[in-house]
């Protein structure tokens, strides 16, 4: 074996020795089990092996085929069951949203950490209780599953913003009809989050709201410290074709994110006496990819799961209930880091209200 030979296979021995080493002791419970649970936390909760004890849901039918199903997973309705468990750390809550601020409330009053879906609750108000309830339990590991703060293009982009000027930001969430629920709360709080995360607290500025065949599209003006944004949020598009495009205009140039999976970089020309030289010296427009996902190798990093964020949002939420990451992600989400995002959806409700 040649030494390039064996310097591969010592680096493959170490890589899949680490990945063999993180291993999760504590018992975990999760509360609801729909479309949303069953194809993006779960998968993550049985690739990470967290010793699941209990998936509790609201049907008994449901509940005996989940221990059908799941290997020494027990099926519940009863919540009261994973409360009063000892051997229970942690609880995952993904239940119907109209749900979540009464067993998130329950979960804290029974000291257990907490992964409570978006949204955690119906309205500022509802937020701050939660927040006294984590204080006087002294429950410090909360996580709210606003996923898109825990993407690898996310850390890349806020790294390279905290370098650079912003000037403005342009932000299209594009999504189909949402008959079933509030879509400023339940939709549009994943890309009002994101720029509240990336940019700081915001204050509407203006908006406009367009209501045809169903749907409704929001055009909003917000600013942060030192930065302005424009925001379309919609649900008159196509689930299909669904988009969101991020397009952050900086002082060195154009962050371009496109669904999480593609983060590119277009640096600007230079100009002398305010004449552009991109007109006047024609060359190429150079395009830095800083991140995508490659969709030809089947690996854990290159899964959608890893780049939309839900792998790292519960395997931080299991770290820290098993003690293996005592340092805070500056991209957590807890409850009072969330605050300004039910902020500015309040200041929009109130908006909309007034129409």
């Amino acid at each position: 074996m040649s030494y390039l030979e064996q310097l591969i296979a010592h680096y493959k021995s170490r890589r899949s020795r680490r990945e063999l080493h993180r291993i999760y002791t504590r018992r975990y419970a999760l509360v609801g089990l729909g479309g949303h649970c069953v194809s993006n936390l779960l998968p993550v909760i049985q690739h990470l092996q967290l010793p699941l004890k209990y998936i509790c849901c609201t049907s008994r039918e449901k509940a005996e085929l989940i221990s059908r199903k799941y290997k020494d997973v027990i099926g519940t309705t009863s919540l009261q069951a994973l409360l009063q468990d000892e051997e229970i750390a942690g609880i995952f809550v993904a239940a119907h949203p109209d749900a979540h601020f009464q067993i998130a409330s329950a979960v804290l009053k029974a000291r257990k950490a907490l992964f409570i879906e978006k949204p955690p609750c119906r309205s500022k108000k509802e937020l701050e209780i939660l927040i006294e309830l984590a204080r006087q339990a002294k429950t410090t590991i909360v996580v709210v599953g606003l996923q898109r703060r825990f993407a690898p293009a996310t850390e890349i982009l806020q790294k390279r913003l905290r370098k650079e000027k912003v000037h403005h930001y342009h932000y299209r969430y594009l999504t189909g009809l949402y008959p079933e629920g509030d879509a400023l709360l339940d939709l549009f709080i994943h890309p009002l989050d994101y720029v509240v995360f990336l940019f700081g607290k915001a204050k509407l500025k203006a908006m406009e709201r367009v209501e045809q065949g169903g749907g409704q599209t929001l055009f909003l003006i917000l600013e942060h410290h030192k930065v302005m944004g424009v925001l379309e949020v919609s649900t008159d598009y196509s689930w299909q074709e669904a988009q969101e495009l991020l397009s952050v205009n900086t002082e060195q140039g154009i962050y371009r994110l496109n669904n999480l999976e593609r983060l590119d970089f277009m640096p600007k020309r230079s100009a002398v006496l305010g004449i552009p030289l991109e007109k006047v010296l024609q060359s190429r427009t150079s395009v830095v990819n800083l991140y995508g996902r490659n969709a030809f190798l089947p690996t854990t990093a290159d899964n959608q799961l890893v780049s939309q964020g839900f792998f790292s949002e519960i395997r931080t939420f299991a770290d820290k209930v098993e003690h293996q990451s005592k340092k805070r992600k500056s991209c957590a989400s807890d409850l009072e880091c969330i605050q300004d995002t039910y902020w500015l959806i309040s200041e929009i409700r109130e908006y909309l209200d007034k129409k």
